[in-house]
């Protein structure tokens, strides 16, 4: 059989090739081996719009009732942080989310959610991948057949997640505010519950369709070209929401049409909920994040720690102490006040709400900002590299070949997961995807031009010779 490994966000894998039924059996077991150990009793399982979302989240539950234990099943497809979020209010053991997130739409995955409602801690999804059978169950009984023999409910989790929104935000001043809003769900699980929160968004790809018409939604500036033509050209829109394929992770666009990328909100959300709420804590960001993030944080007197890449490492320092603000380069925020779980809508919704209460622009937000820690610009390259160049390319990073790019001398190197590189003002950073077969180039300068003659002086640095 497969052998099945998680990466930096869950298992994934091309389905019907190595992501199968009985695969997905084979982790199912797994996981309720690890749970009766630790004898637990209660799990919720639920499942985003890809390709056999439901047919995976019920072979789940399948499993979970062979061993006995209590199944909550998500009456319809969701988002990876209601999922989460209903372990809490379920009062669940674990959750599962049938997703590959952001992946091409060929791809299924299985996330492992805690009771604390967010990812599952590094050390616990490595005892339950050692627990994976080589062989899997047989024949199960079906969710129906579970349901009526008490041990399965069906549960409406949107609605759940919808009260919870209505509970925390102050969506009357929002909807006076008169803020037009386009969202985009990419096809994704939040194409129902955004629309229900904010009726008057003028909605891109709110549909089910599990082919994504060919395009990973992943929400970055590459693939939200639609959105940004849109911003540009009807004046009216002033915010512009984009999430990924469970919803977990956001894209922004202000009113000109330009993307707002995940180091920016994080500076804005730091921003607003230090200044504005009051609030205080810890500031948690990966590797990849910003450096300005840590400028701000000294700025306001705030602790902050650097993490490997994966929102996982975020969520467990999030379970252990008081963090304000924690965050990662691809879109994955979570602020204190709701679950340790990155949530593109909550972020949204956060950053509307700072919008409406100031009566500014996603733009003069922004320009505050940058009184405080100066402008900047950043981006990154996937560069799609056979397994000898990408390995070679780590190697060459690690054996401290690189001391130049381009013109610009190295002054410092970092490598807590990756390799970054400083150089005055300017850094670049190389990492192997843990979710993909790319190899991901990461660069900060002092504006958009600047930044792609690094990344295109990087790409001749780093294959030079290979």
């Amino acid at each position: 059989m497969t052998q099945i490994k998680f990466g930096t966000d869950g298992w994934r894998a091309i389905i019907a090739k190595e992501y199968t039924v009985d695969n997905v059996k084979r982790v199912s077991e797994a996981v309720c081996h690890w749970m009766a150990k630790k004898q637990m009793s209660k799990v919720v399982i639920g499942y985003d719009t890809r390709f056999g979302g439901k047919m995976f989240a019920e072979t789940a539950a399948s499993v979970f009732g062979n061993f006995g234990f209590e199944i909550k099943l998500s009456s319809d497809f969701v988002t990876t942080p209601m999922i989460s979020l209903a372990t809490v209010k379920l009062g669940c053991d674990m959750g599962i989310v049938i997703t590959a997130s952001h992946n091409p739409p060929s791809y299924n995955g299985y996330k492992l959610k805690s009771a604390y409602g967010g990812p599952t801690i590094p050390s616990e999804i490595s005892e339950i991948e050692a627990l994976i059978p080589d062989t899997c169950l047989g024949k199960l009984k079906s969710a129906k057949e579970l349901e009526a023999e008490g041990k399965l409910e069906f549960v409406d989790l949107e609605q759940l997640y919808l009260d919870h929104v209505k509970a925390n935000f102050d969506l009357n001043l929002i909807e006076s505010s008169e803020i037009a809003i386009a969202y985009d769900a990419m096809y994704g699980a939040g194409q129902k519950i955004l629309p229900r929160i904010l009726p008057d968004a003028h909605l891109l790809h709110c549909d089910y369709n599990p082919s994504f018409m060919g395009q990973a939604p992943e929400p970055i500036h590459r693939n939200l070209q639609e959105m940004s033509h849109l911003m540009a050209t009807d004046y009216k829109l002033a915010f512009g929401l984009a999430n990924d394929g469970d919803a977990d992770r956001i894209g922004l666009y202000n009113s000109n049409g330009d993307f707002v990328d995940s180091h920016h909100i994080l500076l804005l959300l730091l921003y607003y909920l230090f200044e504005y709420k009051k609030m205080t804590g810890k500031v948690v960001i990966t590797f990849s994040v910003t450096d300005k993030m840590r400028k701000l944080a000294e700025h306001y007197g705030l602790e902050i720690e650097v993490t490997k890449i994966g929102f996982k490492y975020i969520a467990e320092i999030m379970t252990k102490e008081d963090v304000l603000v924690g965050g990662e380069e691809s879109g994955g925020l979570a602020i204190k006040g709701h679950i340790p779980e990155r949530d593109g809508i909550w972020i949204g919704l956060t950053i509307l709400e700072f919008m409406a209460k100031t009566n500014k622009t996603l733009e003069q937000l922004i320009n505050e900002v940058y009184e405080k820690v100066g402008s900047f610009a950043f981006d990154r390259d996937d560069l799609h590299l056979t397994d000898a160049k990408k390995l070679a390319i780590i190697d060459k990073c690690a054996n401290g070949s690189i001391h130049s790019i381009g013109s610009r001398a190295v002054e410092k190197t970092e490598d807590i997961d990756g390799y970054k590189f400083y150089m005055g003002d300017e850094w670049l950073m190389v990492r192997p995807s843990g979710t993909e077969p790319v190899l991901r180039v990461y660069a900060q300068a002092a504006d958009s031009a600047k930044v792609r003659s690094l990344l295109d002086d990087a790409h001749k640095a780093l294959q030079e010779g290979l």
